[in-house]
């Protein structure tokens, strides 16, 4: 499935490492490389840590398409709604191709 309807949308991406990341995606080609502009890291802390969530901004981002896992389009009226500074979660284990 080609990803060119989500171009100039706001995607979250999940990687094989685990991280959250979300952005405008402005380029994307045949083998899932994706480029996204204002893009925000979402690191999500279990419960139990004593520190915040947060949000890490990164800008213009580059993600290989080795490392996307899924690619979603984002509800921006929703996600505006959240604090993600209060949300808690469990930490998204690595994946890996087989």
């Amino acid at each position: 499935m080609s990803l060119n309807s989500y171009l100039n949308k706001k995607v979250c991406i999940i990687t094989v490492d685990g991280r959250t990341l979300t952005g405008n995606l402005i380029s994307c080609d045949q083998v899932t490389n994706l480029v996204l502009k204002d893009t925000i890291e979402r690191v999500i802390r279990p419960a139990e840590d004593d520190e915040p969530s947060m949000e890490q901004p990164h800008g213009l981002y580059l993600v290989r398409g080795d490392n996307v896992v899924i690619c979603g389009l984002v509800d921006e009226e929703l996600d505006g709604s959240i604090d993600w500074t209060k949300v808690r979660g469990e930490v998204i284990g690595s994946t890996k191709h087989a």
